[in-house]
């Protein structure tokens, strides 16, 4: 969430900034500002209706002294009056605070002054490309290569929960569970701390990483609570509600889970395969850091993601996201994609964030700065999202009559060098 002081300090650099997402923020920010200069109003009169309470509170034992009983009982009556007066305004000023938070909460972060002008993914910034692309004549789909293999069902998956549901079976679930033991293993030794989590999380924890209000309707709710749409959003408020001392930051978590999301704004794209799943799995990594360091630590977190993917030596670019395509909690983001031989096109198998203080602010996380507490900023990424990495593998490594196993992936299949058709 955006500091509403700073917003009415610089409103229009607000408005000119937060533009650069291509949607015009500036009445809802407008009127945050005027509800704010309200609240500041409100303030002052409690705060001088407090100091004038006071007052009369030091003079009445001076008044029953000098036996001024009747000036006595007028000071104290007032002192109710006065009691009762601030009673409401601190209702009042609850009330304007649920509303400047109400506004605000919609409002997305600030894109970094960097970020370039553009209005979807089509203009985001190619930074750097690696990896050879596979030269075939023909490349068939990750889908019907998993069904010749037969390590997924993609009819069963719909027959017991749906559409946009898989099955994994026979060595399709071993390399599930192999590439999530090769992924924790490397993040743990570049210094993550691993997490296993609940997969369900209460209303608190949502929006406090940006999930809630904007995106109620991509959510899986289980009565009050929501199945998690990534670990960031239990791995990131590990810390909600809490000051952190200094000498911690930064602090690095990972942990594997099942995601779960409605695609509520995804109907008719990639509804085959294993791109744009309900639920999938997936290793998550988040940073919490100070706040001059985070750009840096930005940078840092790219490459333990990229670190995957030359792991499993496939082809992949970077790209610097647009204002237009950047994420609602995100400050500035690289989006690792990687390359599809049957679309031939890039494929997003990670995103990395740095969101500044926008997501401390919601759950209230600071640390013990030299001029008192303040807020820390939040990264996270995925390290990587396993379905599409392994829809990448099938169409990247498959010679047309068997799947070659990648060289990391092989001890888990005893050194075996192949896959063959089922």
């Amino acid at each position: 969430m955006l500091d509403i002081n700073k917003v009415e300090a610089d409103l229009d650099g607000y408005i000119k900034q937060l533009s650069k997402r291509n949607a015009d923020f500036s009445v809802a920010l407008k009127k945050a500002v005027e509800k704010n200069t309200t609240r500041k109003d409100l303030l002052k009169k409690v705060e001088l209706m407090k100091a004038e309470k006071n007052q009369i509170s030091k003079l009445i034992p001076e008044l029953i002294k000098e036996g001024k009983n009747e000036v006595v009982e007028s000071n104290k009556a007032n002192v109710v009056k006065i009691n009762s007066e601030i009673t409401k305004l601190d209702k009042s000023i609850n009330l304007v605070n649920e509303e400047i938070t109400e506004i605000m909460a919609g409002i997305p972060n600030l894109p970094h002054s960097e970020i370039k002008i553009g209005n979807d993914d089509n203009d985001n910034f190619e930074i750097k490309r690696a990896g050879l692309m596979p030269i075939r004549e023909s490349s068939p789909e990750h889908w019907d290569i998993a069904t010749t293999l037969g390590i997924a069902d993609f009819d069963l998956g719909s027959k017991i929960s749906g559409s946009r549901f898989m099955v994994y079976k026979n060595a399709g679930s071993k390399m599930v569970r192999a590439i999530i033991d090769i992924l924790l293993s490397h993040h743990s030794s570049n210094g993550y701390q691993e997490f296993y989590l609940p997969l369900i999380v209460n209303e608190i924890n949502m929006f406090g990483t940006g999930q809630l209000p904007k995106f109620a309707d991509d959510a899986y709710k289980v009565g009050d609570q929501y199945l998690i749409p990534t670990a960031e959003v239990p791995l990131t408020n590990i810390h909600r509600d809490e000051i952190i001392n200094p000498d911690l930051l930064p602090i690095k978590y990972t942990a594997y889970t099942q995601c779960f999301r409605q695609e509520a704004g995804s109907a008719g794209r990639d509804t085959k395969g294993m791109i744009r799943l309900h639920q999938f799995n997936k290793v998550e990594l988040v940073k919490i850091v100070k706040p001059e360091d985070s750009m840096l630590e930005l940078e840092k977190l790219l490459k333990d993601a990229e670190d995957i993917l030359n792991l499993f030596k496939l082809p992949y670019r970077v790209v610097e996201l647009c204002g237009g395509d950047l994420g609602f909690s995100a400050t500035k983001t690289y989006d690792l994609e990687v390359w599809f031989p049957s679309q031939a096109k890039y494929r997003e198998i990670s995103s990395c964030s740095n969101c500044g203080d926008f997501q401390a602010r919601r759950m209230k996380t600071r640390y013990k700065g030299e001029k008192g507490n303040d807020f820390v900023h939040t990264l996270n990424g995925s390290g990587v999202a396993i379905d599409r990495l392994i829809a990448a593998i099938l169409e990247n490594y498959w010679d047309g009559e068997k799947l070659v196993l990648p060289d990391v992936l092989q001890p888990y299949f005893n050194n075996e060098k192949y896959l063959t058709k089922n």
